[in-house]
């Protein structure tokens, strides 16, 4: 039995945690806080976990979290940083849904966050929790640093085509639209319905706090720095994100070949489907479910390579992703308590 604690568990990441283990046969969720729900029912703000998850949220703290075989971390950024090193040192494993621990430079993390790391020496230690490409290192990993929703849709539809070394990795183009749940629960006026729907917008065109965590994905695949375009758009959906990838061929390439290269790369993953030959895949097809969708065409009159990559960016986007870790992590079946379809309508 895997004993779970979930810090911070009130926001969309956290009931999503609690949605996906609370059925779990081989999980046992110990610990679920919120400093501002403390004493109330889990199920009183979630009423859909009403007899699956009955505990109340109490505070954090850190005796009752260490006795937790691993614990996650739905917080807002700069919590579990602060947080995670007396967890670790007391044998838990951490998985953090935050983008405390996903940056491997402390000059460029402090950069975009625009404050202090409080755990530099925790960077190295962390590892990135893309399972189609450090599995291994997840196995023995004791700190995962979970993916954010758009480095996951954008660097699935981008590796393939950089570790073949068949693109222009200085021109990369990622043209990225997400649902509202991705600005996270709180009260903002840019979530709010009146100003979300019917309108689309771009926004952080000048620079995304996502754009390095991709970049240095990306140079990983690559083997060396990329340039990458990266323009996220507000959809009036509550979930999803539709990446639309770009890039230049540096050789000859044609649509089969280039179909054949994305099939053979993700034929033993779980959970990234690579479409037929000439698909269109939609945030509807993955909708609740952890699967990423990709689909790749070659534009031959503007010699352009086209990739479509959608995720529901709360699952295969955070917590179905973090779970996913955690199945690896714990020698479970991967695919352990996130086999769910999609949602159709």
């Amino acid at each position: 039995m895997i004993k779970v604690g979930i810090v911070g568990a009130t926001g969309y990441t956290g009931v999503e945690l609690l949605r996906l283990l609370a059925l779990r046969k081989d999980v046992s969720i110990d610990v679920v806080t919120s400093r501002e729900m403390e004493g109330a029912p889990v199920s009183s703000l979630f009423p859909n976990l009403r007899g699956y998850v009955d505990l109340p949220f109490t505070v954090p703290d850190d005796e009752a979290l260490a006795q937790c075989d691993v614990v996650f971390f739905a917080t807002p950024h700069n919590v579990a940083m602060k947080s995670a090193r007396s967890l670790l040192e007391r044998g838990v494993r951490v998985i953090d849904l935050s983008a405390d621990f996903r940056l491997k430079d402390r000059a460029q993390w402090e950069h975009w966050y625009k404050e202090e790391h409080q755990s530099p020496e925790l960077l190295e230690l962390a590892v990135y929790g893309l399972p189609e490409v450090n599995r291994e290192k997840i196995r023995e990993a004791q700190l995962i640093a979970v993916p954010g929703c758009y480095p996951t849709s954008v660097q699935l539809g981008l590796i393939p085509l950089l570790e073949a070394g068949i693109v222009d990795h200085t021109r990369l183009i990622a043209d990225a639209k997400s649902g509202v749940s991705g600005a996270g629960r709180k009260a903002a006026v840019g979530s709010l319905l009146s100003e979300s729907s019917e309108s689309l917008n771009a926004y952080s065109v000048a620079g995304h706090r996502h754009l390095p965590e991709i970049s240095q994905g990306l140079r990983l695949a690559a083997g060396t720095d990329v340039g990458l375009t990266f323009i996220p758009h507000l959809t009036p959906m509550i979930r999803g994100i539709h990446a639309t990838l770009y890039a230049t061929p540096v050789q000859s390439v044609n649509a089969p070949d280039l179909q054949a290269l994305y099939e053979q790369r993700y034929k033993n993953e779980p959970f990234v489907d690579v479409m037929p030959q000439g698909s269109q895949p939609a945030t509807r097809n993955v909708k609740g479910s952890n699967r990423c969708q990709i689909a790749v065409h070659y534009l031959k009159a503007s010699n352009i390579i086209v990739v479509l990559s959608v995720i529901d960016n709360l699952v295969k986007g955070a917590s179905g992703q973090a779970v996913q870790n955690m199945n690896i992590m714990f020698g479970c079946e991967e695919t352990a308590g996130l086999e769910g379809i999609a949602l159709l309508p």
